[in-house]
């Protein structure tokens, strides 16, 4: 016997012959579950009138509403000052007891600690709904297991958890500003920390504010980030946007962010590798990176792609691919890049800093460093083309004006391999002096890997250094202003074309 199925011109029909005899005030206050339980029941007469009874379509709104788990059911109450944490955290174990769901987030701002993402759970936030960070770190949870860079502290936490989605048109702030977490007096606490999960979505949200590192995924693998909103700028210190530590499998795509530190970073502290990882379609702003691999770089970075993205106001530099733990960058293809307002425009490094990452280690910057250890690693296979790009200079507290070209530097004896450099347009500010010209440029083989700790560049275009097999085609250069020293240097050079 068959079975009948309202249509959506049915629903519409139903509705307003429902509603014709009610004034616009009642028709105002009837909700959306009352309407759904007379639209089930209305298919239930139609479908016994058809002579087959279905009593599907009821049986399916009961179980959408049972899917859905409002966080003020819980008792959670939105004011801004009390503690929302439990409710919060009541309201996603129920759902993720009940097989999963959605937990729903009114408009509101909810005031939280420390709260467990798990497996099969959609947070959603509605339009108007802040998740707010505690400023107090008595409500952050210590008893999570240490990560290999930073402290155990974070907003949202899962730990091999999967199907895991955030999304909505609402917002997570931190509130980690160095007037309530000061680097020097404690620890900080990231925004998001999940190591070992699979199937996660972000959608939508806002993200704001972080004390630490914003978005933190470890060896996480199928990721999708979407249309989401990072806003870590001019907050506190090492604000990274979203850092992918020996993640596989991800796609980030139409997102904005503006991070105070790395835009989009992928990290290596374990020897699992970075891998088919894709960025487009973005905007991206950072006050060190837009896109960078490394500094952590023990596993490394294989198979990755960014394409059809404007990287602006970065005056550190907008893309750093760098490898120094000992680990690998192989098949990496950056194209359709506009950069706007950048100290640098690219920045590939392969060094000697031989980090291990068997236990915490404070971060260093001193050029009288020396390897720690790790054997040394790899970089080669990377194409770059389609690329806009205008250069400001970077402007550093620590150094001032640095006039950036491209550099490309390995270290004696381990030269960066196979770049391809292909229709790309940059506009050099100049002024590069005599002085600048007769530069030696220090080899730094240990040290962290900022191109403006080499100070000013003999070159004002390229700088290229211990590397074989170095293409450029149809790569235009262009000064604003006069400068002295030579469009392209070149030392210890194995095979450079340029047509």
């Amino acid at each position: 016997m068959s079975c009948y199925y309202p249509t959506d011109t049915d629903f519409m029909q139903f509705t307003a012959r429902f509603f014709a005899p009610f004034g616009s005030r009642d028709r105002a206050i009837m909700d959306r579950r009352t309407l759904l339980k007379l639209a089930a029941g209305l298919a239930g007469q139609t479908s016994t009138a058809l002579g087959g009874a279905d009593t599907r379509v009821s049986s399916l709104s009961a179980t959408s509403h049972r899917d859905i788990f409002d966080v003020n059911d819980f008792g959670a109450t939105g004011d801004g000052v009390t503690k929302d944490t439990k409710a919060i955290q009541a309201a996603i174990n129920a759902c993720h007891e009940n097989s999963g769901g959605t937990v729903r987030v009114r408009t509101g701002r909810f005031h939280i600690g420390t709260i467990h993402l798990k497996s099969n759970v959609t947070l959603s936030l509605d339009y108007g709904a802040t998740l707010l960070g505690s400023i107090s770190l008595d409500d952050y949870d210590t008893d999570l297991d240490v990560p290999e860079e930073g402290d155990q502290l974070c907003l949202f936490y899962a730990r091999s958890a999967s199907n895991v989605t955030i999304r909505g048109l609402g917002e997570i702030d931190g509130r980690g500003s160095r007037e309530h977490f000061d680097r020097d007096k404690g620890p900080r606490p990231r925004l998001i920390r999940m190591p070992n999960c699979n199937n996660l979505v972000f959608s939508g949200l806002t993200y704001r504010n972080p004390a630490f590192w914003g978005i933190h995924l470890i060896d996480c693998d199928n990721v999708h980030f979407d249309s989401v909103k990072i806003r870590f700028r001019d907050n506190n210190f090492n604000n990274d946007g979203i850092d992918l530590d020996g993640c596989q499998n991800v796609l980030i795509e139409n997102c904005d962010i503006n991070s105070g530190d790395d835009a989009i970073c992928l990290k290596s502290a374990s020897l699992r590798i970075n891998s088919n990882i894709t960025v487009r379609n973005c905007h991206v702003s950072s006050a060190t990176a837009a896109f960078k691999t490394g500094t952590s770089s023990q596993g490394g970075f294989k198979d990755i792609r960014v394409t059809n993205c404007r990287f602006y106001d970065c005056p550190m530099g907008a893309i750093k691919l760098l490898v120094v733990d000992g680990g690998i960058l192989e098949n990496i293809e950056l194209s359709r890049l506009t950069i706007e307002n950048s100290g640098g425009p690219i920045f590939i490094r392969l060094g000697n800093r031989g980090r291990r990452y068997d236990k915490p280690k404070k971060q260093t910057q001193r050029a009288d460093v020396e390897p720690e250890g790790a054997p040394i690693g790899s970089i080669k296979n990377v194409r770059i083309h389609d690329v806009v790009a205008e250069v400001t200079g970077e402007d550093t507290a620590r150094k001032g004006i640095i006039i950036s070209p491209m550099m490309i530097t390995g270290i004696p004896g381990h030269y960066v391999e196979d770049v391809v450099l292909e229709n790309i347009q940059i506009s050099y500010p100049g002024f590069g002096t005599a002085e600048d010209a007769a530069r030696e440029v220090p080899e730094d083989i240990a040290r962290y890997p900022e191109q403006f700790f080499f100070g000013t560049l003999p070159a004002w275009g390229a700088y290229i250094r211990h590397a074989r097999n170095i293409e450029f085609r149809n790569v235009s250069m262009e000064l604003r202003n006069p400068d002295v020293r030579k469009r392209i240097v070149l030392d210890d050079v194995e095979e450079f074309s340029e047509t």
